[in-house]
């Protein structure tokens, strides 16, 4: 009854096309249900890198509604996406170590939490022998990406993406395990190159990154 009632307070509408009634239809989920394509972003973060579908349509819809509109709710239908993606792509005889890339506080702050957080941790709790850790963090001075180009992006964010102070030691990580990257939109490959360069001065050898959507 609650519910029903929020829905005629606040009508729910698919996060990637906007039907009523449903937050998630069977076709949007569709839309990210195909394995994960290889990309070869600007930026080469030195590792595969691969998307579960383009930035357009249905998943480019769903990951602004998230990040900017607030749509808590569609951290299932993306975390589930995930890892579908990450099980095709995981060696399944070693354990799976997921690294949610990072966002600046203040959009965090805006956006009501971490989006990339919240579907990541959706990813790892649907996965066997995967867990995940939040490992890294933006210093201040890092700008809006949007509009900037792709030398102003990797200006933007070069040196300024750290292993946070109070993250587990990563001598505890299982020997054999597999580390990948999340995020939901590459671009020119800035965040997830400054990314996997602040995990290497870690010791942390990321195999590969998996975002939801290349642009």
């Amino acid at each position: 009854m609650g519910e029903q009632l929020l829905d005629l307070i606040l009508p729910r509408a698919c996060g990637g096309c906007g039907r009523a009634g449903i937050g998630w239809c069977a076709a949007c989920a569709d839309a990210l249900s195909g394995p994960p394509i290889r990309i070869r972003p600007r930026a080469d973060p030195g590792v595969p890198c691969w998307a579960l579908a383009p930035y357009r349509g249905a998943p480019r819809r769903a990951v602004l509604a998230a990040k900017e509109h607030r749509r808590r709710d569609l951290a299932t239908p993306l975390g589930a996406s995930i890892a579908r993606g990450l099980d095709i792509l995981r060696d399944g005889s070693r354990p799976l170590i997921l690294v949610p890339a990072p966002s600046r506080r203040v959009a965090a702050r805006r956006r009501g939490g971490d989006p990339v957080l919240r579907a990541a941790s959706v990813a790892a709790s649907w996965l066997p022998d995967c867990r995940l850790v939040r490992m890294l963090c933006m210093r201040p001075g890092v700008r809006d990406s949007v509009g900037l180009s792709s030398s102003d992006r990797q200006h933007n964010l070069r040196g300024r993406i750290m292993v946070v102070p109070d993250c587990p030691p990563t001598r505890m990580f299982p020997a054999n395990a597999e580390v990948v990257l999340v995020d939901d939109v590459l671009t020119t490959g800035a965040t997830v190159s400054e990314s996997v360069r602040a995990l290497s001065d870690a010791r942390v050898t990321v195999r590969a990154v998996l975002v939801t959507c290349a642009a």
